[in-house]
């Protein structure tokens, strides 16, 4: 059967109107300002989802829906909505697929650090991403967070070198940018024609056609457009990019590589279908270019999506686990399977309460059917299913394989929950997120207001994982812990508005770590003698240093039975408690390895509580002899300024007891890339702003725990002292 026949034939089928091979779940990611919202916009433009584009700077874009988004012209929650594209061009990979709708679930993500979670949680269940670059700074910090995040789990991409209308834009020294800072297989499908205020268009590498955009007014069907020869001036660029194209192909794919030897042409949809693969597989980078804002570039965006992005079936099936056991079980992209998805979001929206964002895996789901999550081991009736197209929420019957939607009314979901048939007991990987790195106290100005605060942070830390809230049980005050000042910057203010909360709060905290830097042994013993029954409980503990990034590991050595098996975990749990609450200075401990090796027991005085108590004190006699020391968080920050500014904010990062890691010049200006600690980053968006009379930019995300020096150590450790509150 052809291709047209098969892809026709699942159109028509009873079951889904979008076979798998015409799905595409795309994200958008991007460092800020690079351009994520606008681009996103044009393709719901031109896809025809929306009829009117809105701007970023107007703040009436789709995407950006939430009031603070649109007053500081920035994403902060990644926005999902479901547009449908018919490829119009012959020169598409299957020239059956002209004429054909294929349907598109795309998510917006943000690009500021304080909400790199919402990109962690949408590249966990996206088959493809566009990562956009900005043509005049090319690679920047929070484009490399997302490349990570993106690599991390295996998502295919491609490169949307946007903004080239810009001053300073240079397509070259972004593709460069990418291989170098990326280590990406990036090659060019499309060169631009001109750039700056000169940029007129792309040259179409693998079909050699140039593309170019009319000056004239947009349509409904938007800025048109003109496929016409290459212009004299860039035949023979264009003709050298696709013998570099077709022989990078050739390096990776045998069909290809068996072509170029026998010196067999090799045409458009060949050349197109193993770039495909090569991206499908991770392998390859097509990289594009082109202006979102000026609307140019945009439709051949879409069609690249189309072309090389994998469908659900392109890729590798998921992967779960039998629940209690370390079996792997496959979840196959099939709609007669059994149903498996993954909660990735939890949102309240303001008209249809709170929406339950989910991926399904495997098999359908229906209004009406039970669905089982098998953290909680509880079924729940599905009421309400719904795609979120622009800003209308549009109720559907059900969902298939692939396909990306929001549930509704479900309770005691957590954002990483396994949704699947009760039969089908399976937990899939959850996302992973970072811990927060700045805390601070938070209280309602009235008493009035407690409960209506209490509610709304539940909420909120329920919506986002890496906003934590607790309480200390030193002062008995509120703490809010989150990635960054604007990030609680922005939960106060959704506080007030959304739950009409007036709330004061505290200086921001940093959240610092302790570690050690030696072995060493400690011995804990809990012995209380009241008359009748007492307790008895005596561990003895190993300490030693974990390698950077391994965490905590508690490990049972015990031989000979010094200490009964079933006092154990409880030994373990006072460990964990101590490592959680700190020894040093009252934070969290990092990076060790923690071995019980010895203890004792009482026939008749020992219990689980006597032994928990031990495991504290012992953890905690070794931590101090082994050489214990304070880790500050370090933030990777890069500053864009103007060459006369230069010397002055090298002076200031040098005062914030920063390292300078690099002097670039990109653009016409300078780009100074460091290390500074958080702690001496707060009020720099206003220094900065004062030093540079407003033309510098920076932007900063975690890289990771430094020793604190001890030239500040013993400030530190006095406001610790004064300020247990501040502790996370």
């Amino acid at each position: 059967m052809s291709d047209a026949a098969v892809i026709n034939a699942a159109l028509n089928s009873p079951n889904r109107q979008y076979p798998l091979e015409l799905t595409r779940n795309i994200g958008i990611a991007a460092h800020i300002d690079a351009g994520k919202t606008t681009t996103t916009e044009r393709i719901l433009f031109y896809t025809g989802l929306i009829h009117k584009i809105g701007d970023v700077d107007d703040g009436n874009t789709v995407t950006d829906w939430m009031e603070q988004e649109r007053e500081r012209g920035i994403t902060i929650t990644s926005a999902a909505v479901t547009c449908f594209w018919t490829q119009k061009a012959e020169e598409g990979l299957f020239k059956t697929r002209a004429g054909i709708a294929h349907r598109i679930n795309i998510i917006d993500t943000p690009g500021h650090v304080d909400f790199t979670a919402e990109v962690e949680r949408s590249m966990r269940v996206l088959d493809g991403a566009v990562a956009v670059f900005c043509g005049v700074a090319g690679v920047q910090p929070q484009s490399e967070t997302v490349w990570r995040q993106a690599t991390k789990y295996k998502v295919p991409r491609i490169a949307f070198v946007n903004k080239m209308d810009r001053t300073g834009a240079n397509f070259d020294n972004a593709l460069n940018d990418m291989r170098k800072k990326l280590n990406a297989y990036a090659f060019p499908v499309f060169l631009p024609i001109g750039a700056e205020d000169q940029f007129a268009g792309v040259v179409d590498i693998v079909n050699q056609k140039a593309i170019v955009w009319g000056p004239g007014e947009v349509t409904n069907e938007g800025l048109k457009y003109e496929v016409q020869e290459i212009p004299e001036a860039l035949k023979e660029k264009a003709k050298d990019a696709l013998a570099e194209l077709i022989d990078a192909v050739s390096n990776k794919d045998d069909l290809i590589a068996e072509m170029v030897l026998e010196e067999k042409p090799i045409d458009a949809v060949t050349l197109k279908a193993a770039i495909r693969r090569l991206t499908c597989k991770i392998e390859m980078v097509p990289v594009l270019c082109g202006s979102a804002f000026k609307k140019k570039g945009v439709q051949v965006l879409v069609d690249a999506v189309v072309d090389y992005l994998p469908s659900p079936i392109d890729i590798p099936p998921a992967y779960g686990h039998e629940l209690g056991s370390e079996n792997k079980l496959e979840v196959p992209t099939d709609d007669n399977k059994q149903f498996c998805s993954l909660a990735f979001k939890l949102w309240t929206d303001p008209y249809a309460g709170k929406l339950v964002f989910f991926r399904v895996y495997s098999g359908q789901l229906k209004k009406g059917d039970n669905i089982y999550n098998p953290r909680t081991r509880r079924r729940e009736r599905v009421s309400r299913l719904m795609v979120i197209q622009g800003s209308e929420r549009k109720d559907i019957d059900a969902v298939y394989s692939g396909d990306i939607a929001a549930l509704v009314g479900l309770r005691n979901i957590w954002t990483g929950d396994t949704l699947c048939d009760e039969e089908f007991d399976i937990t899939l990987e959850p996302p992973t997120f970072p811990e927060p790195v700045i805390s601070m106290a938070i209280e309602p100005k009235t008493k009035a207001d407690r409960d209506k605060m209490s509610e709304g942070l539940q909420r909120l830390s329920e919506e986002d994982p890496t906003f934590h809230v607790f309480t200390n049980e030193e002062t008995s005050q509120l703490i809010i812990a989150g990635m960054g000042e604007l990030h609680l910057e922005i939960i106060r203010d959704r506080l007030k508005r959304e739950f009409k909360v007036e709330a004061d709060s505290g200086a921001p905290q940093i959240a610092y770590r302790e570690t050690i830097t030696k072995g060493a042994d400690g011995e804990g013993k809990f012995i209380r003698q009241s008359g009748g029954r007492g307790q008895y409980g005596h561990a003895c503990v190993r300490v030693e240093p974990n390698e950077k990034g391994k965490g905590v590991e508690v490990i049972n050595d015990i031989v000979g039975g010094s200490i009964p098996r079933e006092y154990i975990p409880a030994v373990e749990n006072g460990i964990r408690e101590a490592i959680k609450s700190g020894v040093y200075a009252g934070y969290q401990v990092i990076d060790i390895k923690v071995s019980i090796t010895d203890g004792s027991f009482h026939e008749v005085d020992s219990n689980e509580l006597a032994f928990k108590m031990a495991g504290i004190f012992a953890l905690k006699n070794a931590f101090e002899k082994a050489g214990p020391i304070l880790l500050e968080p370090v933030m990777k920050v890069e500053v864009t300024t103007p060459d006369e500014y230069q010397g002055d904010l090298l002076g200031d990062i040098n005062r914030r007891r920063g390292v300078i890691q690099g002097v670039d010049a990109k653009g016409g200006q300078t780009v100074l890339n460091a290390h500074v600690p958080l702690a001496e980053m707060f009020g720099y968006a206003t220094a900065i702003r004062s030093l540079s009379k407003g033309r510098a930019a920076y932007s900063m995300e975690p890289l990771n725990f430094e020793q604190v020096p001890n030239s500040v150590l013993t400030t530190v450790l006095d406001a610790a002292k004064k300020k247990p509150a501040a502790r996370s």
